[in-house]
């Protein structure tokens, strides 16, 4: 291995986690940023991230980082970071596509000494009865002797400006105590709230998926709660008030669940569960759950709506907000277009609106056209999806009121209006 100061780092994936990383990595050492999407690279190398997770400033302030859309350019590096997405499938299965078409490519330029690490989100032992296999076959190098890897789960909270890639803790891995130790230092030399060395790969990759296997199984119960108050005539959300005032109750909310993490990583951990024999009850049923609450918030919008004596068929109903979180462009994984479907056989006009979302990617997506100014007075529901900063707070430039009609009524998914006569909380 090269001393750190000599490390010319290729980050693989330039997507929510890879980006900021690389820009990161960038500040420090020589780096290249590495996609297969032509038209990324050369949106970055202009200084534009569609994401909206660096500015064009963050990406000047990195004087190390270059990119590329060729392999040729990546062959010099003898650090490759693996960033790409692991989703899972129609069955929600582990979708290891990503992981073994760029563990293939980088098997191809792999030269002896040089170490692969990891930040995709796997279940614990993937990385070496995976990864490392398709990286021995592609480079005809042999593992911990010629080349060496190491795992790094990424934690990055999209939309978050506050907690950026160098403000979170970091675990570290490596295949060897040596390479482990030099894993470590790199990030370290990169990440202002310092580092946690994990004892082995295969406890970093469990470290990440427990992490948003927690989260979701605690939403789940906020979820089921809000079901049950419900049916008995309270707001959920009094009562997580009320609660609240105990110094260790958690604090935790209902909604829908979405994006590429909660609602994806823990099929990774119950998929292996069960590759083991043992059936993990409580996080199956945490997705269930978490998954059934598209169709609920539909249900409870036709119920209120019935109440209020209007017609769902030819009414017109407005979603605001389409991704996954608020404030960020985010589409993967959005449970928003569960709630969409399961309004979409009551012969309602639906529209939808998003400020942060790009109309192009909505349609792309999901067969979603977006509404650029939805019409004021224009809607017998609206249902706030997502709080974005344009919807709610000192920043709104959008009244939610103001689009309904006089006998309309607003659903609040997340809780963030005051409850009235016409607006109701989930």
């Amino acid at each position: 291995m090269k001393p750190i100061n000599e490390s010319r780092i290729c980050v693989v994936g330039l997507g929510y986690v890879g980006l900021p990383l690389a820009v990161a990595f960038g500040r420090k050492f020589k780096v290249v940023g590495y996609d297969i999407d032509a038209g990324r690279v050369a949106q970055l190398r202009a200084g534009v991230d569609r994401t909206l997770e660096v500015d064009e400033a963050e990406l000047r302030s990195a004087p190390g980082l270059e990119f590329a859309d060729s392999l040729n350019g990546v062959s010099d590096c003898n650090i490759y970071v693996i960033t790409v997405p692991t989703p899972v499938d129609l069955a929600k299965k582990p979708d290891f596509d990503p992981l073994m078409k760029s563990s293939a490519a980088i098997g191809g330029i792999l030269k002896r000494g040089d170490i692969v690490i990891y930040e995709s989100t796997v279940y614990p032992g993937v990385t070496e009865e995976v990864c490392v296999p398709e990286l021995e076959r592609a480079s005809g190098l042999k593992f911990n002797e010629d080349f060496f890897c190491g795992y790094s789960p990424e934690r990055i909270n999209p939309g978050d400006k506050e907690r950026s890639v160098e403000k979170i803790m970091k675990v570290t891995s490596g295949s060897t105590p040596e390479v482990a130790d030099f894993v470590d230092a790199l990030y370290g030399a990169v990440i202002l709230a310092g580092t946690h060395k994990a004892s082995s790969i295969r406890v970093a990759e469990a470290a990440k998926v427990i992490e948003n296997s927690q989260r979701d199984v605690n939403i789940a119960l906020m979820n089921e709660l809000a079901r049950i108050f419900h049916r008995i005539g309270i707001d959920t959300r009094d009562v997580l008030a009320a609660a609240g005032t105990k110094w260790n109750f958690m604090p935790f909310s209902p909604g829908l669940v979405g994006g590429h993490c909660i609602g994806v990583d823990p099929y990774y951990l119950a998929h292996k569960a069960t590759m083991l024999g043992y059936n993990p009850e409580l996080i199956l049923a945490a997705r269930r759950i978490n998954d059934e609450m598209g169709q609920y918030v539909a249900d409870r919008v036709l119920r209120h709506m019935a109440r209020a004596k209007i017609n769902v068929v030819g009414s017109r109903i407005l979603f605001l907000g389409l991704s996954f979180k608020e404030n960020c462009p985010d589409l993967r994984n959005t449970k928003v277009v569960d709630v969409i479907e399961g309004l979409r056989g009551t012969h309602a006009d639906i529209d939808v609106h998003d400020p942060w979302v790009k109309a192009g990617e909505a349609a792309h997506e999901y067969g979603i056209e977006l509404v650029a100014e939805p019409a004021a007075g224009a809607y017998d529901a609206v249902i706030l999806a997502v709080p974005h900063r344009e919807f709610v707070g000192p920043a709104a430039t959008l009244d939610v009121g103001a689009l309904v009609k006089p006998d309309g009524i607003v659903f609040d998914v997340k809780g963030v209006l005051p409850a009235g006569e016409r607006t109701y909380r989930l």
